[in-house]
C-alpha cells in the first residue's frame, strides 16, 4: 500500500496504512467508520474477523509455513484517539480526517493531535496481516474502541474465541522500553446543582493559558500546572478581596489530559480591572516559578456588558471551594520503586453548564485500595458541598509477572538486534493489559511501541526511524516465537 503525503517513508506499508487511518475520523466515541474500515480490510484479505456491538474488531490469521502449529500470539492496540487541536484549527474531528505531514524526522498532524497513540499499533497490525511472506505464528489481532475515555472497549470485548496466552500490546510511546505492569484507574465525577439569576455589575473574563499540559499518567510527575486548579487559585484570590458571581467557567476536554487552559467570566463587585490584573500578575509569576511552566499566561479583561445571568455569591463560593479543595496530581510514590508514581488524580474537565457545575477526574493507582480510598475522598468532598459523586470506567491494575517467557524472548531479541538491553518498567499510565489479564487466565503480556512525543496534545509527533526499528523488531520477535 502506497502512502501519499507519507510517500517514501519506510516501512512503506506501515506508513501507508497509518496515513489511511489518519484520513478516517476516529476520536473516542466516534469509531464506527474506522471499525468498518478494519472489517473491510479483513474481507479484502480473506481473514476471519469478529466485529462486536461496541465496534471492537478481532482479526485472525493462520501461521505461515513452518509456524502453523505454533501457539497463537495476540497483537493488541486501540483504534480511538484523543482529539485536541489549536484554537484556530478548522478541522471537525467528527467528520474530517487529519492534515498529516512529516519533516523527514517526525510524522505529525498540522494543528491537531496525530493519533499515533494508538493508530501506529493498528497500522503495524494491518501491514503484518496484509503481507503473506512474513514468518509468524498464528495471529489473533484485537483492536479495541474507546481506550482513551475509560478502556470501555477492552472492558466489553468477548475474548472467549482467543487461544493465545502471549500478548504484545503496542500502546507504549518509548522505544526500547518494555512495560510489564501498570496502574489501574477510574473516571470520577462531581456534579453541583446551581441556580442563576440576574446580577448587575461590571463583567470580567479571566484566562489561564499557555500551560504545557500532557498525559495525566506518564507526565503527571513532570511538575506541570493544571489550568483548572490555577483558575481555582485565581478566583480564590479575587474572592478574598471582593464578592463575585460566576456566569461561566470551562477548562479541559479530556479527563486524562493535564488541562492547558481554562476561562471564566464573572460579575465583579468592588474592584477595577487593574486590581484584578495585579492579582493575575502575582499568580502568573508564582506559577512560572513553582512549576515547569515558563509560558503560563494569567489575565483578566473587561467584558462589554453590565451584569448577567449569574450564580449567587454563595454558589460561586462553593465552586471555588471545590476547585481549591479537590486533590490533584501525585498523591503517593511507590516505596519499592521511588521513581514510580503510585497514586494520582487529574482534574481534567470543569464546566458550568446550565444549572450544573461538573468536574471530571482521572484517578490512577497501582494499589487497588489506594484507588478506592481516593474515590471515597472525592465522594466525601462532594457531600461536603452538597454535590453528587459518580465513578465509571474502573479498570484493574496490571500486576507484574515474575516468570514471563514472552518478556525473556523479547529482551533476548532486542539485545541481539541492538546490542543493548531494553528497559523493563512499570508505568503509572493505564493500559488495557490489566483488563485482558482478567479475561484470559495466565496471560503473559508485554507492552512496547515506537518513540512518540507530546501525545494527547497538538504537538504530538511520531519518530520515523523509530517506527522502522520497532517494526523490524516486531517481525524478529514473531519469527523467534
Amino acid at each position: 500500500m502506497k502512502a501519499e503525503r507519507l510517500a517514501g517513508l519506510e516501512p512503506a506499508a506501515v506508513f501507508g496504512y497509518f496515513e489511511k487511518l489518519c484520513s478516517i475520523p476516529h476520536g473516542s466515541g466516534n469509531t464506527k467508520m474506522i471499525s468498518d474500515y478494519l472489517v473491510s480490510f479483513a474481507k479484502e484479505h480473506d481473514l476471519r474477523y469478529i466485529q462486536d456491538d461496541l465496534n471492537n474488531v478481532l482479526i485472525f490469521q493462520d501461521g505461515t509455513e513452518g509456524y502453523e502449529d505454533h501457539e497463537p500470539v495476540i497483537l493488541q492496540g486501540h483504534m480511538d484517539m484523543v482529539c485536541e487541536k489549536d484554537a484556530d484549527c478548522q478541522i471537525d474531528f467528527a467528520v474530517d480526517g487529519l492534515d498529516v505531514s512529516h519533516d523527514d524526522t517526525y510524522v505529525f498532524a498540522k494543528g491537531t493531535t496525530l493519533g499515533g497513540d494508538d493508530g501506529i499499533a493498528v497500522a503495524y497490525c494491518l501491514a503484518l496481516l496484509a503481507d503473506k511472506n512474513i514468518p509468524h505464528p498464528p495471529l489473533e489481532v484485537v483492536i479495541t474502541v474507546d481506550e482513551e475515555t475509560g478502556m470501555f472497549g477492552a472492558a466489553g470485548v468477548d475474548l472467549s474465541t482467543l487461544k493465545g496466552k502471549k500478548m504484545i500490546n503496542i500502546d507504549s510511546e518509548d522505544e526500547g522500553v518494555f512495560t510489564v505492569s501498570c496502574a489501574g484507574g477510574a473516571r470520577a465525577g462531581i456534579e453541583l446543582p446551581v441556580s442563576r439569576h440576574a446580577v448587575y455589575g461590571p463583567c470580567v473574563k479571566l484566562t489561564v493559558d499557555g500551560l504545557i499540559g500532557g498525559h495525566s499518567g506518564v507526565e503527571i510527575d513532570k511538575n506541570r500546572a493544571n489550568a483548572n486548579k490555577v483558575m481555582g487559585m485565581f478566583l480564590d484570590e479575587i474572592k478574598k478581596r471582593m464578592p463575585l458571581c460566576l456566569t461561566a467557567i470551562e477548562g479541559g476536554s479530556k479527563d486524562n489530559a493535564i488541562t492547558r487552559s481554562c476561562t471564566a467570566s464573572m460579575v465583579a463587585m468592588g474592584m477595577d480591572i487593574e486590581q484584578i490584573n495585579g492579582i493575575a500578575e502575582e499568580l502568573q509569576a508564582k506559577i512560572r516559578s513553582e512549576y515547569a511552566e515558563p509560558n503560563a499566561i494569567i489575565s483578566a479583561d473587561n467584558i462589554d456588558a453590565l451584569g448577567g445571568n449569574a450564580l449567587s455569591t454563595q454558589e460561586t463560593d462553593k465552586i471555588i471551594g471545590l476547585l481549591c479543595a479537590a486533590p490533584n496530581a501525585i498523591q503517593a510514590m511507590c516505596a519499592d520503586m521511588p521513581e514510580l508514581v503510585q497514586t494520582s488524580l487529574n482534574m481534567g474537565i470543569i464546566k458550568l453548564e446550565g444549572d450544573n457545575f461538573k468536574m471530571t477526574f482521572s484517578v490512577r493507582s497501582s494499589v487497588n485500595q489506594e484507588k478506592v480510598d481516593l474515590l471515597q475522598k472525592l465522594d466525601d468532598l462532594a457531600k461536603m458541598y452538597g454535590a453528587a459523586f459518580s465513578s465509571s470506567g474502573d479498570y484493574p491494575a496490571w500486576e507484574y509477572r515474575a516468570d514471563s517467557e514472552l518478556r525473556d524472548t523479547m529482551v533476548a531479541e532486542y539485545e541481539k538486534m541492538f546490542g543493548q538491553r531494553p528497559q523493563v518498567v512499570s508505568i503509572h499510565a493505564g493500559l488495557e493489559c490489566g483488563l485482558f489479564g482478567e479475561k484470559i487466565a495466565n496471560l503473559d503480556a508485554v507492552s512496547m511501541g515506537p518513540q512518540m512525543h507530546d501525545i494527547h496534545t497538538n504537538r504530538e509527533r511520531l519518530e520515523i526511524e523509530s517506527t522502522r526499528r520497532v517494526w523490524e523488531f516486531l517481525l524478529a520477535t514473531l519469527k523467534a516465537m
